[in-house]
């Protein structure tokens, strides 16, 4: 009696582990690997299938040929090709010639702007000479005005005559005159200084607009053989699009759906025509959890996994005892929800136990997850469901009590 009496007590002292349940489905851990479908490259009709629903293919094989509503198309738009390519060639062949024009055009307003320059530097010359022959003059006038002052003395003191006077007063007129002749040549020659100067700076602006205008007409034509170019490209990429008529598998695996008919039904650019599962051994299971659970859910987790199909018992509280499950750990969480609540961790096989093969273990099996936690007593854990707590509380990063449960 006292054994049946202190049973519960001892029970509530019971090991219990705390898990997070979660539901998915398998999947191709790299998501190149999973279910993809095969999109028609043209709009057409689908004139022949090499594959049938389970069919398995290699990467390359034909699984359909598609044939163009319009069987003159390509003719059409190879002969848009040909006539683009003649006009590429004459805006490339423009482009030589306007480059060829640029750099003529430069050197041609390089030697005009040197010849202007020359003959600057020949009027500042003039003005140098000419500004010296008005310093030599000027000398020549002062000496002579100093001459017939002194005459005058001497006539006044009857040393010298008058005739020598009358000299010495022509000799001053003489160096007056020229003067005014060095003067008006210096006049000239600053005019024709200033003159060259600015036929320097016009045949400057000249040459910087005419090889501006050329540049401007060498820019154009470039614009214009890249646009046709560029529409040369595009067309290429069309006709190359309507000659791949024959769609090959792009990778090695099975076709799971069939979405055209053969023959009358015409499809459109990017329809999707089949649907095709890749061949892997890479597997994960996408277990979908509740957003409450989910900060508890940490990379590294360890899982216990029921796929459909194998008879499985699991133990809620003790997975030891669990019978047909398999391990797992949880490689990836998404940071965000599926617009439901939801979030999805990504399980992946754990060291210890191998999954079923893949011949039986297929993408879309349907898999239920218990994400294991905290291991406490059964009496911590009734305490803890009539109180609503969460399963674990903790102060420390997520991060850090995922390496504390893997150790």
């Amino acid at each position: 009696m006292l054994a049946i009496a202190a049973g519960p007590f001892v029970l509530l002292l019971a090991p219990w582990q705390q898990t997070v349940r979660g539901a998915g489905r398998v999947v191709a851990y790299a998501p190149l690997d999973r279910q993809q479908a095969v999109e028609a490259p043209i709009s057409g009709r689908v004139v022949r299938w090499w594959v049938q629903e389970g069919s398995r293919v290699a990467e390359g094989d034909p699984v359909f040929e598609i044939a163009d509503i319009d069987p003159l198309r390509i003719q059409r738009l190879e002969a848009q090709r040909d006539a683009l390519q003649l006009k590429l060639d004459a805006f490339e062949t423009q482009v030589l010639q306007y480059a060829s024009i640029v750099d003529n055009t430069r050197d041609l307003g390089q030697l005009t702007v040197e010849a202007a320059t020359a003959r600057k530097e020949e009027a500042m010359e003039r003005v140098s000479a000419a500004e010296a022959q008005v310093a030599a003059v000027l000398a020549e006038l002062t000496a002579a005005e100093l001459q017939v002052e002194r005459k005058r003395r001497l006539v006044e003191s009857g040393a010298v005559s008058d005739r020598q006077l009358e000299i010495a007063e022509a000799d001053f007129a003489v160096a007056q005159a020229s003067v005014r002749e060095a003067r008006a040549k210096l006049d000239g020659a600053r005019a024709d200084q200033r003159s060259m100067e600015r036929d320097l700076d016009r045949s400057r602006v000249d040459a910087l607009a005419k090889v501006s205008s050329a540049e401007a007409s060498l820019a154009e034509s470039r614009s214009k053989a890249a646009d046709a170019r560029q529409k040369l490209a595009e067309l290429e990429g069309d006709i190359s699009r309507q000659q791949s008529q024959l769609v090959t598998a792009p990778r090695g695996g099975v076709v799971h759906r069939l979405s055209g008919n053969q023959g009358g039904e015409i499809v459109s650019a990017g329809d999707p025509l089949l649907t095709l599962v890749p061949d892997t051994s890479d597997r994960a299971v996408e277990l979908w959890i509740d957003g409450n659970d989910i900060p508890l859910v940490t990379d590294g987790s360890p899982v216990r996994l029921q796929f459909e199909g194998w008879p499985a018992v699991q133990f809620t509280g003790w997975p030891r005892a669990a019978v047909g499950t398999f391990g797992g750990v949880v490689s990836i969480v998404d940071p965000t929800d599926d617009g439901q609540g939801r979030f999805r961790a990504l399980v992946i096989p754990d060291d210890v136990e191998q999954w079923p093969s893949p011949r039986y273990l297929r993408q879309g099996v349907r898999a239920k997850g218990w994400v294991l936690l905290n291991e406490v007593t059964i009496g911590q854990e009734l305490w803890r469901q009539l109180n609503g707590f969460p399963p674990v509380i903790a102060d420390e990063e997520p991060e850090a009590v995922a390496r504390k449960r893997l150790k």
